[in-house]
């Protein structure tokens, strides 16, 4: 969240890319509302499958949720 909230540096080149919310689990916004960061997940090379994925412009962390099955489902984050 850190991270996030200084706008980087990150460790993967596709954090902070658009999160589409294809799955439509996330209160509906325009397209680019959301962006999705990686939660590095031990014993993974790459990204993984659980991603936090906040609402609004960059570097804002009030409306952010994790997902810890792939997109399947998502809790909000609450600081």
């Amino acid at each position: 969240m850190r991270l996030i909230e200084a706008g980087g540096p990150f460790p993967y080149a596709k954090d902070g890319v658009v999160f589409g919310n294809r799955e439509r689990l996330l209160p509906r916004h325009p397209r680019g509302y959301y962006h999705e960061y990686t939660v590095p997940t031990p014993r993974l090379r790459d990204r993984g499958a659980r991603p936090i994925v906040c609402g609004g412009p960059k570097q804002q962390i009030g409306e952010c949720y994790y997902s810890d099955d792939h997109y399947a489902s998502f809790k909000r984050i609450v600081e």
